[in-house]
């Protein structure tokens, strides 16, 4: 087999594995988020501090909005700190790492809360 149709092979295999759609890129499969996971894993993990809404206050006054992150600053450029562990100098703020399907996931949802991704 050649190197292409290993790698096309490999992309199907893990879309059909992993549940998610997957796209070529280069030689490397890329997993495309899901912003509807990603809002459920927010829910989880990030409302108690953050506001993870279009509007309202964070609960945490020092917490940034969600919606605010894709205008600051490209919201994709987080996806290497998600996947080496995420620690800030905030003392309340806890470390801690992501999944790929995760990261995918919480990007597409950022984007799409900021309105700052694709087709919005």
């Amino acid at each position: 087999m050649t190197g292409r149709l290993i790698a096309a092979l490999a992309a199907l295999t893990l879309g059909g594995c992993a549940g998610e759609a997957v796209r070529q890129n280069g030689t490397e499969p890329v997993i495309m988020g899901s912003a509807d996971r990603g809002a459920m894993l927010v829910q989880q993990r990030c409302a108690s501090c953050h506001s993870v809404e279009r509007t309202g206050d964070s609960p945490m006054r020092a917490a940034p909005p969600f919606r605010a992150m894709g205008v600051l600053y490209p919201v994709r450029d987080l996806q290497e700190a998600f996947a080496e562990g995420l620690v800030t100098t905030h003392p309340s703020m806890p470390a801690f790492e992501l999944q790929p399907t995760e990261i995918a996931d919480l990007i597409a949802y950022l984007e799409r809360v900021s309105g700052t991704g694709p087709g919005v």
